[in-house]
């Protein structure tokens, strides 16, 4: 398992400051670089920026404001909570993080999760910073999310589902995992009214910046090795 400060990062160089820009806006066009390093991805993180495919190029996007799933408000209703606790599904973490991935990439209306995305984040899934939740019924894969995971902070990037409330059974387990392993901030990127029914909520992108300031720094293990 790596830690955020056992791997040499490069800051990214941006024309303005964060806070100058639009909410929501693309702060760097990164069409001339060609590989999406780890070492790139993980310093994007720590500094609140995640990357998105759109229109053929990478752009990198730092919210404001920022949705957050704040742990201590995670809400379940009590139709969930008995479907989570009734083993209809098996939740199984990172046994097949590629295949989350392209299957959160498989949508009618296109995806940001270009193929470059896929091979960068299974490189960061091979260092141990990236990390997938599975819902498995009946020995198929139902279900899950994937996400990045540094020190105290898991950056969840998208979900999917293939059977009923198997992506949100899932979403229970990384809260619960997240909790017994001592994380302390999830965070979402985007509000949606799905998620704001689990809880979620938008803060400041100051305010974001300086809860992942403290969540990276502490030592969290994700993943069972």
């Amino acid at each position: 398992m790596h830690h955020p400060r056992d791997i040499v990062v490069e800051t990214i160089m941006v024309e303005h400051s964060i806070a100058d820009r639009e909410p929501s806006e693309a702060i760097v066009d990164m069409s001339e670089i060609t590989e999406l390093t780890p070492e790139l991805l993980i310093s994007a993180y720590a500094q609140g920026i995640f990357p998105m495919g759109m229109h053929g190029r990478i752009a990198w996007y730092s919210p404001d404001p920022r949705g957050i799933l704040p742990l201590d408000a995670f809400y379940v209703s009590k139709s969930l909570a008995q479907t989570a606790r009734s083993g209809r599904f098996e939740i199984r973490i990172d046994t097949r993080f590629r295949d989350v991935m392209e299957a959160c990439a498989d949508r009618p209306d296109g995806t940001w999760i270009t193929p470059a995305i896929v091979d960068a984040y299974e490189h960061l899934h091979e260092l141990g910073l990236a990390h997938s939740v599975e819902a498995w019924k009946d020995d198929q894969l139902a279900g899950g999310l994937y996400g990045v995971a540094l020190g105290g902070a898991f950056f969840g990037e998208s979900m999917f589902h293939r059977q009923r409330d198997a992506s949100k059974v899932a979403l229970v387990a990384l809260v619960e995992r997240m909790r017994e392993h001592g994380f302390s901030l999830l965070d979402i990127q985007f509000i949606t009214p799905h998620l704001e029914r689990f809880g979620a909520v938008e803060i400041r992108r100051d305010d974001y910046l300086d809860r992942l300031a403290v969540a990276i720094r502490q030592e969290c293990q994700f993943g069972d090795e």
